[in-house]
Order: structure tokens, then sequence, then C-alpha cells
């Protein structure tokens, strides 16, 4: 395993130091008790956690942060309780270590924060607007005992104007906000929350969970702006909301980088009416080459500047097309990408949904990048705006989920209508990121209901990115993807003659770490190995079966995932982050090959068939055969004959011709080959479970586990290197241990785009 602080370029030293001791020291506030760390839980200043500017792409000069010590109080009852029990660290959830509470929020009650905040004195005249970048779930809002509000969303990004609500000449405001959030006990989306978390389902999470701020802003402002690249005609739409617009103009600027001063763009015109600027060179943003433009947008009255933001685009282009093959394929500025990418959840064990510093947050992206992903696949969560921000400058494409409600439920028309307001709400808030190629609404039917009307509603709401109707499951047929769910796997559906094929989440192999766990056993994987050499072994063999797909006409895949969440051990990296299991290093050599996979698979013939279609005699023996069987040479003549395939009735996928019922099976068949000059060899293959394939006596397939269809493997060049022109040999042991079983195969031959390398 690969210690943390030796990943290049993250320059993250880890330290013995006890997080609680090292806080404790800082003002008197430590944090809650909990069974892991992270490297940044000692980074965590409760005097200033998360510092940093929440919004990136408005950005204005003036504000105030209001993350800190807050007084908070758990009560019964709807009323504002008379004394609060002590302080919590906002904006860490209550439930989490870093609030310095971990305590749960009962169903019905209600969490109350209170703090005071001073008006400075520059404010005068202007309008002052509180901003919340997330609270769970149901939020109102006091200023000076006056009520400002009430907001119901978890996950979306909301501001109130509270100027009004200030009482004049009070040297320090008071600020209360009471949270109600009820979790899986209501018809809420909440992702992979749970009131009684175990297995995919983690610790609930209560109450303020993203930076909270003030902002002064002149009478009339911006207050949202929507940013869509049209890459075919250069050009960017940039529609302004805001208040008090009427009679106002605004100027837009476009810089030739983010954080640049040379502008390249500009155009002026009412501030009620969309707008756009045409670029004369474009630049296109893509993972190898993540460009990003600044923006600058004056709010005009009388030709002078009343208000102003910064903020940055993107020019790309998403969409389905057909490859050179016909083959329908996610085009990224036109041009065919295999998109490779895990499941993210985004939890950590010490902030649970917050992430304890912004280091911490970029982290994982870089470590994604390092691994030699190009995408993350954000499930059932939304990050602050800071993660997109930090996408959007390295480079990482980003598939965007809608936390869904409590699987199996059966949403009312309520709940309904109040989903799609928060799904509304978070397209919204992150359109303008050019990272985000994909929206999910959906994900293995988990509450999923309307699929048609909801797929067209977003792909109308939003007809610059794609739409996966439903990722696992339960697809409906409509989207610009269909995407399954495969585990082990991998997998793919069949091609499509209007949409791409995708991978939506498969792998899941699981390595428990002593002492990085989230409890000290019954932690669990889709699949779990003993060492580190295991897990990094059955990765590497499911690859071939990737490229082979990605060849065959996959058009991308989700690896589950980039960490441990609590007691799932399915992470690259464990929960705390402290120890990586598979080097990103071997990783992006393993994955280098899927990104040229579509052009090296440039034809197909099969030479031996399955038995799908069509029985294929093999000579078989569920008896140990002792050693030799797999040469070329053996005498099978003893071995009793059969049509393929063998296996038990009812195995997902399985065409059975011979019963096979016992634990192991050894198969021999003689087939004829071609001459291999630059060509490479492959495998149909369908197993149920363990399974070994030998060629003349050479090994060249071993996968551990099932499929559930018969899926291409391309084989290593020295499956290639050991066939013959003419005869040869191939001999099969599989290998079950219960449940239905099942094995077969066929062989084919592909051009070898890179022989001429060799």
């Amino acid at each position: 395993m690969c210690p943390l602080h030796l990943l290049p370029a993250l320059l993250l030293t880890i330290t013995a130091l006890t997080p609680g001791l090292a806080l404790a020291q800082q003002g008197g506030w430590a944090p809650a008790d909990g069974p892991l760390t992270t490297p940044w839980t000692q980074d965590v200043d409760p005097a200033a956690p998360l510092p940093e500017y929440p919004r990136p792409q408005m950005v204005r000069d003036a504000w105030t942060n209001l993350n800190g010590l807050w007084d908070y109080a758990v009560t019964e009852g709807h009323d504002r309780p008379d004394t609060f029990t002590g302080e919590i660290l906002v904006p860490f959830p209550i439930e989490s270590m870093l609030s310095g509470v971990g305590q749960k929020v009962a169903q019905g009650h209600r969490l109350w924060y209170r703090r005071t905040f001073a008006a400075d004195a520059s404010w005068e005249g202007q309008r002052l607007l509180l901003h919340f970048g997330a609270v769970d779930w149901e939020a109102e809002v006091w200023v000076d005992g006056h009520h400002v509000g009430v907001h119901r969303g978890g996950f979306d990004a909301f501001s109130m104007d509270i100027t009004d609500a200030l009482d004049a000449g009070r040297d320090e405001h008071e600020l209360v906000v009471a949270v109600r959030d009820n979790t899986t006990d209501s018809g809420q989306a909440v992702g992979k929350q749970h009131n009684q978390p175990g297995g995919i389902w983690y610790t609930s999470v209560t109450g303020i969970w993203q930076t909270v701020w003030i902002e002064p802003v002149p009478e009339s402002h911006i207050a949202s702006l929507k940013l869509t690249p049209d890459l075919a005609s250069g050009s960017l739409s940039v529609e302004v909301d805001g208040r008090g617009l009427r009679g106002h103009r605004v100027r837009l600027t476009a810089l030739d980088t983010l954080g640049g001063d040379t502008a390249v763009a500009e155009t002026t015109g009412a501030a009620n009416a969309a707008h756009t600027l045409r670029l004369d060179e474009v630049r296109p943003w893509s993972p190898s080459s993540p460009h990003l433009y600044g923006l600058r947008v004056d709010l005009l009255r009388d030709g002078q500047v009343v208000d102003a933001v910064d903020s940055y685009f993107g020019m790309r282009s998403i969409e389905v097309g057909p490859d050179d093959s016909g083959t329908q394929r996610l085009l990224l500025n036109g041009e065919p990408l295999f998109q490779y990418g895990p499941l993210d959840q985004g939890w950590w064990p010490d902030g649970l949904y917050t992430p304890p510093t912004d280091e911490a947050l970029l982290f994982d992206i870089v470590f994604t990048q390092q691994a030699g992903f190009n995408m993350i696949r954000k499930h059932v969560k939304v990050e602050p705006a800071r993660f997109y921000y930090h996408c959007d400058r390295l480079g990482m494409l980003v598939w965007q989920d809608m936390p869904h409600m409590e699987a199996g439920r059966t949403p009312s028309r309520d709940e309904r209508e109040q989903y799609e307001t928060e799904l509304a709400a978070m397209m919204d808030d992150l359109h303008n990121s050019p990272a985000i190629v994909m929206w999910v609404p959906f994900n293995e039917g988990w509450a999923q209901y309307e699929t048609e009307r909801v797929t067209r509603w977003v792909k109308q709401r939003d007809p610059s990115r794609l739409v996966n109707n439903a990722s696992g499951w339960h697809d409906h047929g409509v989207g610009d993807v269909h995407d399954i769910h495969v585990y082990p796997g991998p997998s793919m559906p069949a091609l499509e003659d209007d949409r791409a094929v995708v991978l939506g989440e498969y792998g899941g192999l699981g390595l428990p770490v002593e002492g990085h766990t989230w409890q000290s056993s019954d932690n669990w994987g889709y699949r779990s190995y003993e060492t580190t050499e295991q897990l990094r072994q059955a990765y590497a063999d499911m690859m071939p079966t990737l490229e082979s797909l990605v060849g065959l006409g996959l058009a991308a895949a989700v690896y589950t995932q980039t960490t441990d969440v609590e007691i799932e051990v399915n992470g690259l990296l464990t929960y705390d982050r402290r120890v990586v299991k598979l080097d990103p290093e071997q990783l992006s050599a393993l994955h280098a090959p899927l990104y040229t996979a579509a052009d090296r698979f440039r034809s197909m013939t099969e030479v031996v068939p399955t038995s799908k279609e069509r029985g294929a005699t093999w000579r078989y023996t569920m008896r140990n055969p002792g050693n030799g069987w797999e040469q070329a040479g053996y005498n099978d003549r003893h071995w009793p004959q059969a049509d393929g395939g063998f296996g038990t009735e009812g195995t997902p996928g399985a065409v059975v011709r011979t019963e096979w019922d016992s634990s192991d099976i050894w198969l021999r068949r003689e087939i004829e080959l071609p001459d291999m000059d630059g060509k490479r060899l492959g495998l149909w293959l369908h197993h149920d479970e363990n399974v070994e394939v030998y060629l003349n006596g050479t090994l060249i397939h071993r996968a551990e586990g099932w499929t559930t269809s018969y899926i291409p493997v391309l084989l290593p060049r020295e499956a290639s290197e050991a066939a013959e022109p003419g005869r040869n040999v191939v001999s099969v042991h599989c290998h079950q241990t219960a449940g239905g079983q099942y094995v077969d195969l066929g062989l084919f031959v592909y051009d070898d785009a890179d022989a001429s390398d060799e």
C-alpha cells in the first residue's frame, strides 16, 4: 500500500498529532469522539473554518464569512429555546465529529442555531444578503427576532435579503436558524443518508453543512448568472438576473484566462435580456486542456457601474453521436471520448457531508486525476460550489446525480413536486460549470417515478447537457444513454441506434485496512480481499474485459468507488484518506489503454463460435484430472463429449445444453485458428464462477466471480503468441461455490493497431 504522503504533487504530510489535542488548544474547542480522523482534521481552525470564498462563479470583493462557533440547542417542540446547550462549529453537521457535538437529532425535533454579527459602517445604504451554501433540510431564519423566511431542500444554495429585518441602532445583530430534518422518516431527498445506517447507507446529516456568509449589495444588483457555451458558433450566451434591473444595462467582458486582464470579447445591452459574447478564436475546454475564460459582469446606470461580479466560463460541447464505425459514443467537443471515473460519494469520517478543509476537497479530485480517470460520478450528493470550481480548472468531467428519496418509497404528489423543485435548484446552481456533462435524475429505481416525463423535463430545462434517465435497474428507453450496473462486472448493454451505452457502476472490490476502518469488524465490500496485491490483481484482471467492451461500443464506465465510506470498504482510498490501496501511477498505466481502445479495436472476426446459438462439442470431466490436463498433448479420449454450454438452468444469461452441478468442471476442445500476423486474440466468455482458460497449455485468461452474459475479453499479446495457425487446443477450468453455475466460450480475432510498434 502506498502511504498517502508519498503521492506526488499533493504535498501532504501525515503526522501523528492527535487532532483533539491540537484543536483543543485553539479556543477550547475540540472535535467530538469518533472512530477516524483525516490528515486535515487537525487543520480545522474553529475561528475560521472553510474561510475560502464559497461561490467562485459569482465573486464580489465585499463579504463576511459567518462560519465558526455558534450557540446550539435541540428541542422537541416548535418554540425557540430559552437557553442554548453549548457551541457547535458551523458548517459541520451536528452528527459529525467536527461539529464538536456528535449528536443525532430525533424525528420531529428541531436543531437551533444562534450567533451575532456586526454591521459594517460601509454597508450603509446597501442591501444585506444572507447566503447559505446548503442546510439539510428545512431552515427557518430570524434576524433580530424578525422572521425572514423558510427554505426547504438539503442540497441547494439559497439567499435571503435581511436588510429590513435589521434593528436600527444595534451594534450586534442576532441571527437564529431553526432546522427540521426527518431524513428517511419522510419523503425528503436524502441520498445515502439513513436514520438506521448500515451497508450502503450512511449516518444521517442534519443542519448547516456548507458555508454561511453575508454580502452587502446595491439596491439594484446582480443576483445570478446563467452561462451557456455554444462551441460551434464560438459564442457564450449570458443571462443576468437580479433585483431592480429595469432601466439598467449590463457590460459583459470576456478575459483571455481565469484571473487574466486581457479582454477577448465584449458586449453591452439591456439588463433584462439575454446576451451573446462572440469569441474570434476559441480554446475548447477538455480534460487534457481545461482552459477557462474570465468573465466580468458590470451593471450600469447612466453609464456608471453600480454593481459588478467576476465569473468564468469554459467553451465545450457534449452530445451523443456516431463514431467512424457508426457506434453511438459520448462526443466531447465533437470527438469521441471514453469517459471513465470512480463513483464518488463525497463523505468524510470527521465532517460527514462537509470536507474538513478546501485542501481535503481538492485532494480527492487530484488523486482521481493522477490515477488516470477523466470523470467523476458524483453519487446522490451535491458538493459545495468549490468542488465544481476545482473540477473546472483541473479538467475533471462530472456526472451529477440528484440525491434520491428513500429507497423503496412511492412518493406522493407533494413529495414529487418538492423533489423536482430541488432538482431544478440543483441544475440552476451548477449550470455554469463546464465540468458537468450529464444529469442523473434517478439511481437504481430508488423512489423512481414518471421517468419519461422527468427525463424530458430535465432535457428541456438544460439541452446543453446529456441526461441519464436512470443509472441502473429501470431503464425506460429515454434520455441520451442506457446505463446498467453490474457487480463485479464489467459488462455492457446491447448497442442502440440512438443512445450511447454506459456502465454506471461496476467493481466494488473491497479491502479493509486495519486501523483505518469505521468499525473494527464486519466491514464489507461487494467482493472482499485480504491483501493489497490480491486487490491490485483483481482490479487489473478486469481491465482487458473493460478494454474490449470499449472497443465494442461501451461509451463510459464508473468504478465503485473513490473511498471507503463508513462500513463499506470498496474504496481506492481508505475512508480517512490516510492509505492509498492502489497506487495511482499503476492505475493510470492500467487505464491508459481504455482511452484508445475504440481506435485499436478496428475489426472483429469470430473464429470459434460460442454455444449460445448452436451447441459446440467439448470433452469434459467433473473429476480432477490431475497435472498436465491443460497441455495440448494430454490424452483426453477417456473424457465424455457433450455440447456446451455447461451449467444449471436458471443461471442468468446461460444457454444450458449439458447439466453441470458439481463444484468443478474441466473442458477441452480442438479448434482451428488463422495466422495471427497483425492480429490479436479475444474471448467471448460467460462464466459462473471462477474460470481459467488455456491455449496450447499457456494460461491466457483468469477471472474470479461471474458474469451474467457473454462478454468480450481482449487477451494479452502472449495469448496470440501461444496460438498456432491451424490446429490448437483450448482448455477451461471453472470452479463454483454457490448459486447458479455456467461456463462457455468462443474466440475472435481483431486488428492489432499496436503491432507496428512492437
